[in-house]
């Protein structure tokens, strides 16, 4: 994945985990799908136009379609206000070809990046079990876990890519392995808190799908 790609990659991810719990509205959340979607659309077309038939430069596009197109969706729910139960089933699809692309990263020997494409496949599939199935009561814990992995697997990776001191190995990825599982149990105890609370778990599941 373009290593500023990745960079953006966090921020849409923070920012869609926030509005999920209801911090931002959505159609102020829509912006910045837009922004990243789009970016996120032409950079790897303009990759795969000069890629001469590489396969690994046209899996790394492959991977930024998948976000690229999810963003784009997002956004346009928020300023259309179609329900969500496409998205979400697209999401089933980029979690399936998220597990697949993270076995291909272990075996081109990128250990780290295979959790990494991992995560991402608990948060799409998390994704689709909202906005799929209707299971409202974990809109809060998809948000949770999308901010708390926005910097864990993007924002951070990217940096370190970008300052070209990023090297894969097995303890990397078992750290980042256990931070993703950290990540998840504290996203579940967060929202099994937040449906104790007044506000509705539908409220959060509206700002994604209305």
């Amino acid at each position: 994945m373009s290593n500023v790609g990745l960079l953006y990659v966090g921020a849409i991810l923070f920012i869609n985990g926030l509005m999920l719990i209801g911090v931002i509205p959505g159609k102020s959340a829509a912006i910045l799908n837009f922004f990243v979607g789009g970016m996120q659309v032409v950079l790897p077309t303009i990759i795969l136009i000069q890629a001469n038939n590489d396969p690994a430069i046209i899996l790394g596009a492959a991977g930024l379609y998948l976000f690229g197109f999810t963003y784009l969706y997002v956004g346009i729910l928020q300023v259309t206000g179609v329900s969500g139960e496409g998205l979400g089933w697209f999401s089933l699809f980029v979690s399936a070809c998220a597990v697949v692309i993270g076995v291909i990263q272990f075996a081109l020997g990128d250990a780290v990046f295979g959790v990494i494409w991992w995560i991402w496949a608990v948060l799409w599939f998390l994704f689709f079990l909202l906005l799929g199935l209707g299971k409202e009561s974990l809109a809060h814990t998809t948000g949770w876990f999308a901010i708390l992995i926005s910097h864990l697997t993007a924002t951070i990776p990217a940096f370190i890519l970008l300052l070209g001191r990023y090297e894969s190995n097995a303890a990397f990825a078992l750290g980042m392995a256990a931070l993703g599982v950290i990540a998840l149990v504290l996203s579940l105890a967060l929202g099994h808190r937040a449906r104790g609370t007044t506000a509705p778990a539908t409220s959060a599941t509206a700002s994604i799908a209305t």
